[in-house]
Order: structure tokens, then sequence, then C-alpha cells
């Protein structure tokens, strides 16, 4: 099978932009990917596109890809729109990999963009739980809350989208698991907010300690406002090609694509951890890529809230399975450790709008392996690996996506 390059990354900043539209933050995005592939507009074959509030929240239900990306002048070419809720950029980057691994064209672009600040807060909150099966969502929160009983805390009834109730759920599961504390989920979320003062396309960029995170705006116990995500509008693009498309481009700066695998949820038993969809998605693509987590030099995955990067890192292989609290707790996750997580600022910081996340960490882990990512750069980096998951089925992630690339 064909070796896949990625050749050209753009990502706008994250956070509110009241002036650019999903138009405008497309348009920016796929512009610094191609100038950065050294590539025009008619060297794309084929567009893969993902907008996953745009319908709901613009009404845009159907072709958002191609009235984005004709608008910016590109036509003719197959574009397919992707909706894989919070997976939808990495779900479109697998499917432009595959396309190219199919030799249907040699170079093509995927772009995820959002526009989720709006003023009208309660159409936003309605969005998420789109994210659950709608005909059993009752049964579905009921039965997740049942798994983190006996595990308390203050709770607040304030602003938040269903699904920080729901990781507020996963985090007390953990805790009573394996005897993870609030304190190390506060690690990873303060962590991340030194790591987005390194980081000017941050929705936020401001350091915040351990105990400022834990004083945070209490949600659903464990969380607190500065462990999770915010809304944010924003735009991210990834230019890839076969190698015929790199003896086109002559690019000198590409990156290899090892393993793209895209998995959906099992019915496991909830106690059985290392069944996780996240578990099975990195083991299949560490078998696909030649290499194992101890090989890894930096990792960007998928934290709406914090706790979501602490089980994630036990996923990936990073630690034990139960010990993702004491690998923040050792200074390994942080820039300067054994294996930085989330240098990027994480989406605590640098913002979630939903359609680009999967693309922006891939922006973010291209720059890393090409060695430009400035204050923030991971020294001698050689692998990466990003995990990005999506909506929720039963008891976990209903789609995950794990990604790994290395230098050429």
């Amino acid at each position: 099978m064909s070796e896949i390059f990625i050749v050209g990354v753009g990502m706008t900043k994250f956070g509110p932009n009241p002036t650019m539209s999903v138009k405008d933050l497309t348009r920016e995005a796929v512009r610094e990917a191609l100038t950065d592939a050294g590539a025009q507009l008619s060297d794309i074959g084929a567009a893969f596109f993902t907008s996953a509030t745009q319908s709901h929240l613009e009404g845009q239900h159907a072709v958002p890809g191609e009235i984005a990306l004709r608008s910016m002048g590109f036509s003719k070419i197959p574009m397919v729109n992707v909706e894989n809720a919070c997976a939808s950029g990495s779900s479109a980057l697998h499917l432009a990999v595959a396309y190219l691994k199919a030799g249907m064209a040699d170079i093509a672009l995927a772009v995820g963009a959002e526009k989720m600040v709006i003023e009208n807060k309660a159409k936003v909150m309605q969005l998420f739980t789109g994210g659950v099966d709608v005909h059993n969502f009752e049964e579905t929160f009921l039965r997740l809350k049942k798994l983190a009983e006996g595990v308390e805390g203050p709770e607040e009834n304030g602003h938040r989208t269903v699904f920080m109730d729901i990781y507020a759920f996963f985090a007390r599961s953990h805790m009573k698991a394996y005897g993870t504390t609030q304190r190390q989920i506060a690690m990873v979320a303060a962590k991340n907010h030194y790591h987005s003062t390194l980081n000017p396309k941050c929705h936020y960029q401001k350091d915040m300690t351990v105990e400022e995170v834990l004083a945070g705006r209490p949600l659903g116990y464990p969380l607190t406002v500065p462990m999770c995500s915010p809304l944010s509008d924003g735009g991210a693009a990834v230019v890839l090609c076969n190698r015929e498309g790199l003896k086109r481009l002559s690019s000198q700066r590409a990156v290899r694509v090892m393993a793209s695998v895209l998995v959906t949820g099992s019915d496991r038993d909830a106690d059985d951890w290392g069944a996780h969809i996240t578990r099975r998605a990195a083991l299949e693509a560490y078998d696909k890529a030649g290499v194992g987590p101890e090989e890894m030099s930096v990792a960007e995955v998928h934290d709406a809230s914090a706790v979501g990067e602490l089980v994630q890192t036990e996923n990936l292989g990073f630690c034990k399975l139960g010990c993702g609290g004491a690998l923040v707790e050792s200074g390994a996750t942080r820039l300067g450790g054994r294996i930085p997580v989330n240098p990027s600022g994480g989406l605590e910081s640098k913002g979630h709008p939903i359609g680009a996340t999967g693309l922006a960490q891939l922006y973010e882990l291209t720059t890393q392996l090409r060695g430009e990512a400035g204050k923030r750069q991971v020294p001698g980096a050689r692998f990466a690996i990003a995990e990005n998951g999506g909506g929720l089925y039963g008891i976990e992630e209903a789609c995950a996506c794990v990604t790994i690339l290395g230098g050429r």
C-alpha cells in the first residue's frame, strides 16, 4: 500500500471571532495549508469537509463543504462531507488517507470549521444532546450516573453542556476503580494551561496553578470550569499526498502518516477498562505503524475535560491502566518530560471547534515533527500520536480515531 504524507497544515486562531463566518474560517485555514504545502487549489484532487454544528446552528443542513469550498474557488473535484461528532476532523483525514491509498487522487484536502460562539447559548447547549442516542437519552444518562455512585463532591447546576456531566461520570468511575484524585485531574488542566502560554493560536493563553484550577466554578464533581474546554470558533486544514503527489510538490518538510485507525465502540463490560474503544484503536495503530508507545515523542489527545487526557494516556500505553494520575504527578506529560502530552495547550485552553479539533491536533504534531514549534518544541521529536474521540454510545465514545505520524 502506498505511503501517505502530510505536506501542508493550516489553522486559524481558535476562540470567539465575531467577524468571521464558516466560509472565512475555512478559507483562512485552507490557504495557510496550501501555502505550507507549496500547492495551488488546482493541485487538490479531492476534499473532505467537516462541520458538526453548522446544520443545527445555521440551518446549513446539507452540502456545507461544497458551499464553503466553492466560495473560495474550488470546483469540479469530489467533495465529501463528514460528521463523526468530536472525531469529525480526524475521520475526514482518515477518509482522505484511504482515498489516496486507493489511488483515486494524488493530493487531497481535509478541512474542518465551526462557528460556535453565538448569542443564543441555549441553542448551542441543545446541540450536544444530539451526540448521544436521543431515543435512549435518559436511560444512558442514568446508567452512567450509576457507574459513578459512591464518589461524591460539590457540584453546581450552572451553565454547561450535557457532555460535561458525562465526563464527570467518567471521572468518578475512574476514581472509584483506581483511586484517582480530583487534584490529579486538576494537575492535567494546570499543565495544559501552562502549555497554552506558548501557543498564540489558543483560545485562552493563561497559566493556572493547580489550586486555581481546583478553585474554579464547580460543574459535575470532580470537574471545575478550568478543567473543561470552552466553546470556540475555528478552522483547521491538512493537505495530504501519496508518493506521486509528493514528487509534484517537491516538499522537503513532509511528515509520514504511519497509521490512521478509526473504530466504533463495543458492548464491553464497564469494568473492563482494557477493552476501552481508544485502547483498541491504539493497539491497532501501533501494530500498523510498527512502533510502540515507548517510541512516541509527543502526543495530542482529546481532553474536552482534563480527565479525558488522564484516561487516554493509559489507553495509549504511556502507563499502566489506572496509573494516569501518577503519570501526570510525575511530570512525564509536561513539556520537558518523558512524553509531553498536549503541548498545544489541549482543548481546555486551545478550544474545541468540533469539526476542526482533530485536524488541529495534526497541525500541532506536524509542527512538532518538523521542529517548528518554537518555545513549545519537543526536542528531537521523531514519532507522534493523536487520539480523537466522538459522541457517546453506551458507556464510552461512539467512535475514536488514532493517528500516528513519523518523519520521512
